[in-house]
């Protein structure tokens, strides 16, 4: 399975590639501090458009990637965020919740590795974007997503 998810992230569209690289990115880059982190980093897009940051995934293949990419990733394993309390000012997880059924772990996890008063961005697909996906566990609407939070 990880493999076949790896595969599938490096199938990204060329229009993808210049919608996240010229439109989302430098979007998201505004709230990111030069100490983030990008938790579910994939392939390293986000990584390899702000190189100042450090990466974490849970699939091996994609870390070994990353890595190759010159990127700073670390695989996470059994839910745990390889870093100290108080580590990052800002942490990115574009397209994560969505695969994941419960995420407390998770949050709980990011709670202690990000410092007070720090950004932490999230980006969930809409619905098209939900649906194209088989790995995809829960949708989160704007009210859902704010609940969780």
């Amino acid at each position: 399975m990880e493999k076949t998810y790896f595969e599938y992230l490096k199938k990204r569209s060329f229009l993808a590639k210049i919608y996240r690289n010229y439109y989302l990115y430098p979007k998201i880059q505004k709230f990111c501090s030069k100490n983030f982190l990008d938790l579910g980093c994939g392939i390293g897009d986000f990584l390899s458009f702000m190189k100042s940051g450090k990466g974490i995934d849970i699939n091996a293949y994609c870390v070994s990637y990353c890595k190759n990419l010159g990127l700073e990733v670390d695989l996470m394993e059994n839910n745990k965020i390889k870093f100290s309390n108080d580590t990052f000012d800002s942490i990115l997880l574009d397209n994560v919740l969505e695969h994941i059924e419960d995420p407390n772990l998770l949050l709980t996890e990011i709670r202690r590795v990000i410092k007070k008063n720090s950004n932490l961005i999230i980006g969930v697909p809409g619905s098209k974007g939900y649906k194209a996906d088989a790995d995809h566990k829960v949708f989160y609407s704007k009210e859902k997503l704010k609940n969780l939070i």
